[in-house]
């Protein structure tokens, strides 16, 4: 595993490597990929259920017989909150970087690109339980706080039999978060059932975007033969046979089918949603995430995009 650099080493190359390079190749126009609700009106669109009942526009909608919402740009005074599910399972990584890294990767991205732009950031951080509340704030010291914490999160005493329970930390944010902001549900979402609605409930009043970290090998499992795997939240431990063809099959099936429940949670939830795999490029998917952003308002489609973005801008 390689070393875990410092907060302020990996600031520092982000700020060589990806985040200036994302200001101008965005030139200027970062509003697309932070689009919200903001007091210049951007355009209009049909109503939908996961909408805002604040932003029906009350004139188009009479004169149309079909109600309307108002979309909006961001003003100078956006605030941005990063719901970061720290447990146990982000720190596994199959090669040199674990889903942990990502996740710091993109925290430190945007919450730089925001601040860079007079903007605040914020963040809850859940372990076994939401651990810390970071109030926004504007400055570079302020997102290195945020990336320290991250790195110094409390570690679990002892396995918890519930392992991560996601709506927890949704349910805490929606009491936390008064005024309508920019969230960002950074998670693996590998959690206790229930997160869906939660996420849903955030989304009515909230711009949401589910940004979920995950590594190759959970979606197939290599032919390791005989291993003991422990589970990293729960403690649990298993004597598998990873050289059977039967078993690893059984487990790609297992995994798809959460990679369909996955998929189908977000698409109701009403949340935009960005995949960021430990071994892809963190600046080509920020870049992939805007320009669909940018198409989806170009065209005037409502709602939200699946998870696998990238695979279907591949296909």
């Amino acid at each position: 595993m390689a070393e875990v650099p410092t907060s302020d080493a990996l600031l520092r190359r982000l700020e060589w490597t990806v985040i200036r390079r994302l200001d101008g190749l965005l030139q200027g126009d970062y509003r697309t990929l932070l689009r919200g609700s903001g007091v210049d009106l951007a355009d209009l669109r049909e109503y939908q259920l996961h909408d805002d009942v604040r932003h029906i526009d009350w004139n188009v909608t009479a004169r149309l017989q079909q109600p309307y919402v108002r979309q909006f740009i961001e003003d100078r005074d956006l605030t941005a909150w990063f719901l970061l599910d720290l447990s146990g399972s982000v720190d596994f990584g199959s090669a040199e970087v674990t889903k942990l890294a990502v996740a710091a990767g993109f925290v430190a991205t945007l919450a730089r690109v925001i601040t860079r732009h007079g903007n605040r950031v914020g963040a809850v951080l859940y372990g076994q339980q939401v651990d810390t509340v970071l109030p926004p704030g504007a400055s570079r010291l302020h997102v290195l706080e945020l990336l320290q914490r991250m790195r110094t999160r409390p570690k679990a005493r002892t396995p918890s039999a519930r392992g991560t329970v996601l709506a927890d930390l949704l349910k805490a944010a929606d009491g936390i978060l008064r005024r309508r902001s920019l969230v960002f549900v950074v998670s693996d979402f590998i959690s206790a059932p229930g997160w869906e609605q939660a996420l849903a409930r955030l989304a009515r009043r909230h711009e949401v975007v589910a940004v979920r970290v995950f590594d190759p090998a959970e979606m197939e499992l290599p032919d390791v033969g005989l291993a003991t795997v422990e589970d990293a939240e729960t403690g649990e431990q298993l004597l598998i046979d990873a050289g059977d063809p039967a078993f690893r099959e059984r487990y790609a099936a297992i995994a798809q089918q959460h990679e369909e429940a996955l998929l189908q949670g977000l698409l109701k939830s009403g949340a935009d949603a960005l995949e960021l795999a430990t071994d892809d490029d963190l600046l080509d998917a920020l870049l992939r995430f805007s320009d669909l952003r940018r198409q989806r308002a170009r065209l005037k489609v409502p709602g939200r995009f699946p998870a696998h973005f990238k695979r279907a801008v591949a296909a």
